[in-house]
């Protein structure tokens, strides 16, 4: 006879799920650290919100005993490969990412032996085990600086987003062989809905994260990493934003900036489907519950820990 699955443990009432989340986070000695697309009420309780660089950095400094990642699973192996001997938990194990699974590691490998060559660039949002054959990870805030200051006389390799690799390669002046990923959710939004808005806004300016296809970078005023995006809109003069990607940031802006305006841009037919639905996994139920039992766990194979660990390193070292 199998043995008895034991029952998942009943969250509090809504009313008390803050309290119960913070006592435990309490106990356990955890830090809570939350992407900027992450629901409004889970980036309200986190101890750091931000994007894919900063919550690197903030994974590899931290002292607590368990890290909740609240974001997807990429983020959560990262955190991770930096941190082997401490707890790493993510509140859905179902929280994927569309572009890290456009780029199975066996397919890649066989892509890199075709340019042998090559230095190979990872963006962040790939698998331990993409970045474990990658010689430098990158994210969307560092991707063009970090290219800028490798050597020019070997080519690279860039994967595996290739709107990012696009943008990359105008900012750059560098010519890259482009794995060729893509984000679904920053390919869904509508140039004509754009169009629509930007009509109806004539002062608005259009800010861009470079996953977006290139047909909507043109008509961008400003073209950043989330963390970019935010911080630009707040020195910016302009009262008013359309924001081309994932709709979680515009709680910050808000928050941050409530005299301004934001705008989200519909994804294709008019639909919502620019919010990740991966991202939204996440719950203030789940992040109870992780907490109280300690489970969903990230555990890595650590020859590619190791592995991954050199380019993610290397990456905050050139970080500027």
């Amino acid at each position: 006879m199998a043995p008895a699955v034991a029952p998942s443990p009943v969250p509090p009432p809504a009313a008390e799920l803050t309290a119960a989340i913070n006592a435990l986070r309490r106990e356990r000695n955890a830090v809570i650290l939350a992407h900027y697309y992450q629901e409004p009420e889970i980036q309200d309780i986190a101890d750091v919100i931000g994007d894919s660089l900063e919550l690197a950095r903030r994974a590899a400094s931290t002292d607590a005993e368990v890290i909740v990642f609240c974001g997807v699973h990429f983020m959560a192996e990262t955190a991770k490969i930096l941190n082997p001997d401490r707890i790493v938990l993510l509140p859905d194990a179902d929280a994927g990412c569309s572009l890290a699974d456009d780029c199975p590691a066996d397919d890649f490998a066989a892509f890199r032996a075709r340019h042998p060559d090559h230095q190979v660039v990872s963006y962040i949002n790939c698998t331990a085990a993409v970045k474990a054959q990658s010689d430098l990870i990158c994210t969307s805030s560092n991707a063009v600086d970090l290219v800028r200051q490798l050597p020019e006389d070997r080519p690279i390799l860039f994967a595996p987003d290739r709107n990012l690799g696009r943008w990359v390669e105008r900012q750059s002046g560098r010519s890259l062989t482009l794995w060729p990923g893509r984000c679904v959710v920053h390919e869904t939004f509508s140039e004509e809905a754009l169009l629509r808005l930007m009509a109806r806004h004539p002062d608005a300016e259009v800010i861009a994260h470079p996953e977006c296809v290139e047909p909507l970078l043109d008509h961008a005023d400003f073209i950043g990493s989330t963390s970019r995006l935010l911080s630009h809109a707040e020195t910016s003069p302009a009262s008013c934003f359309i924001v081309l990607t994932e709709p979680g940031i515009l709680h910050q802006m808000e928050r941050r900036l409530p005299q301004k305006s934001f705008l989200p841009v519909p994804g294709t037919d008019g639909c919502s489907c620019n919010a990740c639905p991966y991202m939204r996994l996440n719950t203030l139920e789940k992040l109870w519950s992780c907490l109280a039992t300690l489970e969903p766990r990230i555990e890595l194979d650590e020859t590619i820990r190791q592995q991954a660990l050199r380019p993610i390193e290397r990456m905050l070292a050139m970080s500027r």
